[in-house]
């Protein structure tokens, strides 16, 4: 395989040391592993402080590069805890670290401006926009999301400077990463949190469909040249959760196609697999034949083949040339230079004597400075000067070469803290003064359709659809000032330029304002020269984040749904902030369908739904045939509860007919509940 400039990294998962040692035995170029707090798999073995700068160290001596995953969402009452866990990364010598939080990015750039950002796939970037707008904020690596072909990809990779990083094998998540909000809502397990129970996994039925939330996992391993081509600097593999035995071989294989060769498949497939591998993805094939669970022959097939994938990583994976220097001389004593290219070091042993058999040569010297066993180096070149007639025992040059390689060892790992400061997250929040809560939180109403939308007394803003209110521009002469277009969620290169256009159509129109719930949708709004609005599902958790969005120009937030109320009303800043306090919340978003056949959409009206193994019906919407929504049956309720401090409450309106939007938001403004099943959600719970 050809590669014009330097060929991909491959980048293996470290759930814990055994992990670790597997990825970097088996000829991994990087590693990404997580300390002990804010990563997002906190149920992976992971590092306690010590083991984790053990762990960078022993990758550093090896020449494999680290990056530490922080990679989690955080809170105002945790910026102390993440600041003493920065502090802890940038002098453990990692070379980056992968972020999802705005404000823990915010807080790392102002603590550490030269340790490198890379963009978690929790950040959801899949378009232009967003790729460009987290380059802006500093960003040197953007994770791309697993969900774009490679035509997509490429036009992302020509349109910024910073590095793209892609999953090339593991498992998909049914939803866009970092969008999905169904193990916290089921289970106050959340997966921006680090806590992801997988419920997807389990069999929501979709008519006699079965396991309808459940993906093969992917498998890139044939379009590595492919995806060089396209720009991708770095082939991830995913599995923090998985055994040392998977992690050695998803690296082998891809090692293996890189150098030319044809990986095993077949073992890659019988370590883990859900039904086999798909690539529909990035091949533009998203249709039915992508799902697929874990059968029992999936968990039969892998016990067969780990014994031999120990092999594996049985021993150190030798991808440190070295150079050495030998020198012997009548009254001095031996010694030993080696070098790296980067370090050079000397090690000294005792003085030759005169030889009483066999003299010493070039050649026995070499039999034993060569002789580099359970180590990462492998001898390149050897210079011996030795005088005539002198001998050095077998022992001797053991040691000498023993001393060198620890001294190599200490120069490979050292390193120098990048300089910075420590962070002062209490200073920080004083000096965010927050303006003051108003008696009564503002209303705000969200529909799906224009039939639904109307403005009772007191309605501050009425939010619809972009596609709506371009199929209705009467909305805008309607509303007025108070209407705002919400972006979708998802908006993919190929769409990009189209949305773009029709938001300055209609500013040209009046519209003044736009909801984002991503961050490529806050530069297209600010593009159209509009005003951007942020929405919950922004993941605002934080002060530092608010700071972040308020700086991208940001009137006012919608903060995160997962939050309780009592962290909302606390969550204050200069900008307006708000919440939902009433609607089905949109658990996941999905390119790949539920409702979607093996041969596409067919005649799908665009509503459907699936239900779960308690036959709970869960509604699902699509958008434009891009993307569609899955929403939790049982509608969040905030109403009847503790009034947090807010500038403004939503109304979140789905599925509902016109009549049930205006008889439900009349129940809610006189202060009662509507009937039938409802949820607090988050709102009472502990943060997890």
């Amino acid at each position: 395989m050809d590669f014009t400039g330097k060929a991909p990294e491959i980048l293996a998962p470290a759930g814990g040391r055994e992990q670790l040692e597997a990825a970097v035995r088996s000829g991994a170029d990087a590693v990404y592993f997580g300390a002990s707090d804010f990563n997002a798999r906190r149920a992976a073995e992971n590092f306690t402080d010590e083991q984790f700068l053990a762990a960078v160290r022993w990758c550093r001596v090896r020449g494999v590069k680290c990056y530490i995953t922080l990679n989690t969402l955080i809170t105002d009452g945790e910026l102390s805890r993440f600041a003493r866990t920065a502090d802890l990364v940038a002098r453990s010598g990692a070379h980056g670290v992968i972020v999802q939080d705005l404000g823990a990015a915010a807080m790392l750039r102002e603590m550490y401006p030269e340790l490198p950002l890379h963009a978690s796939t929790q950040t959801a970037v899949h378009n232009v926009s967003g790729a460009k707008l987290l380059e802006s904020l500093g960003f040197r690596r953007i994770v791309l999301a697993r969900e774009l072909s490679l035509k997509e990809i490429a036009r992302i990779r020509a349109s910024v400077d910073a590095e793209l990083e892609a999953f090339v094998h593991g498992a998909h998540c049914m939803s866009f990463s970092g969008l999905c909000y169904t193990s916290c809502v089921f289970g106050s397990r959340s997966a921006n949190r680090g806590l992801c129970a997988q419920p997807c996994r389990l069999n929501f039925r979709n008519g006699l469909r079965e396991y309808t939330l459940s993906l093969k996992d992917m498998s890139l391993v044939e379009h590595l040249a492919d995806l060089a081509a396209a720009g991708v600097c770095s082939f991830k593999i995913e599995g923090r959760m998985k055994r040392p035995e998977y992690v050695a071989a998803a690296v082998n294989a891809c090692r293996v196609k890189l150098a030319g060769g044809q990986p095993d498949t077949e073992t890659l497939r019988s370590v883990f697999s859900r039904g086999g591998f798909t690539d529909g993805y990035l091949t533009g094939r998203v249709d039915g034949r992508m799902f697929g669970h874990r059968t029992k022959e999936d968990v039969t097939a892998a016990a067969g083949v780990l014994k031999d994938l120990r092999r594996l990583y049985d021993k150190e994976f030798k991808r440190v040339p070295v150079t050495m220097a030998f020198t012997a001389a009548a009254g001095k004593p031996a010694a030993l230079t080696a070098a790296d290219g980067a370090h050079a070091v000397f090690a000294e042993g005792p003085v030759p004597e005169p030889a009483r058999t066999l003299p010493l040569t070039p050649e026995r010297a070499k039999a034993a400075l060569e002789k580099l066993g359970d180590t990462p180096y492998i001898l390149s070149d050897l210079r011996c000067e030795i005088g005539a007639g002198l001998s050095l025992s077998a022992g001797a040059l053991n040691a000498l070469r023993r001393d060198a390689v620890q001294a190599l060892d200490e120069a490979r790992g050292a390193f120098q803290p990048p300089e910075g400061r420590a962070a002062e997250p209490e200073a920080l929040l004083a000096s965010f003064s927050p303006s003051p809560a108003p008696p009564e939180p503002a209303l705000r109403l969200r529909f799906e359709t224009a039939a639904q939308a109307f403005a009772p007394p007191g309605c501050e803003r009425v939010i619809l659809p972009l596609g709506e209110i371009a199929a209705h521009p009467d909305l805008i002469a309607r509303f007025g000032s108070r209407l705002a277009a919400e972006v979708p969620v998802l908006v993919f290169p190929g769409n990009e330029d189209r949305v773009t256009e029709t938001l300055a159509a209609l500013a040209a129109q009046g519209l003044r304002c736009a909801v984002a719930e991503n961050a490529g949708a806050l530069k297209m709004i600010a593009d159209a020269g509009l005003t951007p609005l942020g929405g919950a599902h922004l993941n605002i958790t934080n002060r530092p984040a608010l700071r972040a969005l308020y700086g991208l120009g940001c009137r006012d937030c919608t903060l995160s749904f997962e939050l309780n109320l009592r962290q909302i009303g606390a969550l204050r800043g200069p900008g307006k902030t708000g919440y939902l306090a009433w609607g089905r919340l949109p658990l996941m978003r999905f390119r790949a369908c539920p409702m979607r056949g093996e041969k596409g959409c067919g005649n799908c009206p665009g509503r459907g739904e699936i239900t779960d193994r308690k036959n709970e019906r869960f509604p699902l919407l699509c958008t434009e045939r891009r993307f569609s929504t899955l929403y939790n049956p049982v509608p969040l309720c905030a109403v009847g509860l503790e009034k947090p401090a807010a500038d403004f409450r939503t109304f979140y309106f789905t599925v509902e007919t016109p009549e049930e939007c205006r008889a439900i938001t009349e129940t809610l403004l006189a202060g009662q509940r509507p009937a039938g099943p409802l949820t607090a959600g988050q709102y009472n719970k502990k943060l997890l």
